[in-house]
């Protein structure tokens, strides 16, 4: 049997500023060689778990612990941070963040240098550990002008050059289009078959994380180990369920079926799952979803679009533009996706319709009228635009201040904004808080505060940028709950910029997709994910439903995709 590359004992830590622990009582250990993923909700004790693996718990952040954890067979309470830096290798959620290198070479080098490797043998030892990870033709660029995926890469190599046994990916998927996870998640695997290091990846999108298969899957809730299973166990397993874990889709529609899922099946993906296509088929015959034909109008209007920055090295098709004649109209009280991978355009589409920029040419209508010769500030009075950071939008320390600052800069009387202050806060379920400081706020409320500060102002749209981005499956559908009660009791038309295949299946009834600044699709969510070549145009990732269907010889793919949507969102409004 391998060696233990982790041993966790009784272990129990509770930070400084906490009563409660945030881990308790965890017995675990991971042997060397294996390649383990530790998933949980946001709060169930996985980045605390990291910190006490890598050893930022305790030596930067302060707290009580009991039991033991050793390391490679070392007490980590007897290691410095340095000592324990040279074992595990940790690959952060935020990439940005973990550069110091001006180029890509000096990056990678940063902890060879720091052993004083001799030049020679320096340069041979970077070029060698880029090439391991397929970076190697970027060493002269700077980190921050690569794509995420590739900066991904930098960061594994600067981990990779210190020769570590463990290497730690803390959420790796969190900042990637699907495509650029899917690439991370057969990197991470290749790595792990040429160079047998022990592996840990911690993350909440499980259909995504296993892409490529694991040994083992550690399930976390409220700071213990509430399942330690192979894949196929825990998916045939209730314990996703009952922890508000979204399981894989694939594994849902056969559930619904009526199909049972057990470790026999090999449910681990949908390519190796076996089941009864006759099942399916007959289960996908009983639905009889009608697309309804309503006749709204249209609120939003973008006609021959198109916008430079200048240089065609700025733009992604080398046009000189990076967005060229874009249309495409968006309902009155519709939910609408805009999606793309990242450079395609989506942001800067987003702030033309705001009139943060100004197109080369074309136009963008709004509920019949003509935007241009609008102002931003009257532009904001129709279309709200929030951002994928809360605390980018934040500029007050109350939540009453916050909500009430855009009715105020507008000169409205401090008797009807201390009306339409409470009221959007009553609608946004912040109310309780009014008083409160923003700071003791969840991420999630701060969301739902930037909606709230927009929303005081009475626009008729809202622009959300990424809304779910790094949220685990039980605040993302807080989250995307609340802003579908937005559309559905205010009336509000939502454009949402994302990346979440999931979220596009689920809340919205149209999709616009681009790459390289140009529309390459205006169609249902459903149509779209279910198309092959759009989907690796766009870096989003074909639905496994359609996968499913496809295998199990349903004629109309596309259509058993489209049915399971309304079926679960029939489900939802079950009492």
């Amino acid at each position: 049997m391998n060696e233990a590359a982790l041993t966790f004992s009784n272990f129990t830590f509770t930070y400084k500023a906490q009563t409660a622990p945030s881990l308790y009582n965890i017995n675990l250990t991971i042997r060397k060689g294996e390649k383990t993923l530790v998933l949980g909700h946001s709060g169930s004790g996985k980045t605390t778990l990291a910190h006490c693996i890598n050893g930022l718990i305790p030596h930067a952040f302060d707290g009580a612990s009991s039991g033991s954890l050793f390391v490679l067979g070392e007490d980590v309470g007897t290691l410095d941070i340095f000592s324990l830096s040279k074992k595990v290798g940790t690959v952060l959620q935020d990439t940005d963040g973990q550069f110091v290198g001006l180029s890509v070479a000096e990056d990678i080098a940063f902890a060879a240098e720091n052993d004083c490797l001799p030049v020679d043998e320096m340069r041979v030892l970077v070029f060698d550990t880029a090439k391991l990870v397929n970076i190697e033709k970027h060493l002269k660029k700077s980190p921050q002008n690569l794509s995420g995926g590739q900066k991904q890469r930098v960061s594994i190599a600067g981990v990779l050059i210190d020769q570590v046994e463990i290497l730690l990916f803390d959420e790796p998927l969190a900042n990637l289009d699907p495509a650029a996870g899917k690439r991370a998640i057969e990197l991470i695997d290749d790595l792990h078959k040429r160079t047998n290091k022990t592996i840990i990846i911690i993350e909440h999108r499980l259909e995504d994380a296993l892409h490529r298969g694991v040994d083992r899957v550690v399930v976390l809730e409220k700071g213990r180990v509430i399942a330690d299973m192979k894949p196929e166990t825990l998916l045939a397993s209730t314990v996703l369920r009952d922890a508000g874990i979204r399981e894989p889709l694939y594994i849902s529609a056969l559930r619904y079926a009526g199909i049972g899922i057990t470790e026999e099946r090999k449910p681990a993906s949908v390519n190796s799952i076996e089941f009864d296509s006759i099942a399916l088929q007959k289960w996908d015959q009983s639905l009889d979803e009608k697309p309804s034909m309503e006749k709204t109008p249209f609120l939003l209007e973008i006609k021959k679009l198109s916008f430079s920055y200048g240089t065609p090295e700025d733009s992604p098709n080398r046009s000189g533009l990076v967005l060229d004649d874009v249309s495409f109209s968006i309902k009155k009280g519709a939910i609408a996706a805009l999606a793309g991978k990242n450079g395609a355009g989506k942001s800067t589409l987003a702030k033309l319709i705001c009139g943060f920029d100004k197109p080369v040419s074309g136009s963008v209508f709004f509920d019949g009228y003509d935007l241009s010769p609008f102002s931003i500030k009257e532009r904001a009075e129709r279309i709200g635009y929030v951002m994928q950071n809360p605390n980018q939008m934040i500029s007050f320390p109350l939540i009453f201040d916050e909500v009430a600052f855009g009715l105020r800069n507008r000169g409205t009387p401090e008797n009807e904004v201390k009306d339409r202050v409470e009221q959007t806060l009553n609608i946004c379920g912040l109310y309780p808080f009014k008083t409160w400081p923003i700071r003791a706020l969840s991420f999630g409320q701060k969301k739902r505060l930037t909606i709230a500060s927009i929303l005081a102002l009475g626009p008729s749209m809202l622009i959300l940028d990424e809304p779910t981005a790094g949220q685990d499956f039980r605040n993302y559908a807080r989250i995307m709950e609340f802003v579908k009660k937005l559309n559905m009791e205010q009336g509000l038309t939502l454009l949402m910029i994302t990346h979440d295949m999931h979220l596009m299946l689920e809340y919205t009834s149209q999709a616009i997709v681009i790459a390289d600044g140009k529309l390459i699709a205006d169609d249902e969510p459903a149509v779209i994910l279910s198309d092959k070549a759009k989907t690796e145009a766009a870096s989003l990732k074909r639905t496994s439903l359609y996968d499913l269907a496809v295998r199990a010889h349903i004629a109309d793919a596309e259509d058993f995709v489209r049915k399971f949507i309304a079926y679960e969102q029939r489900l939802a409004r079950l009492p």
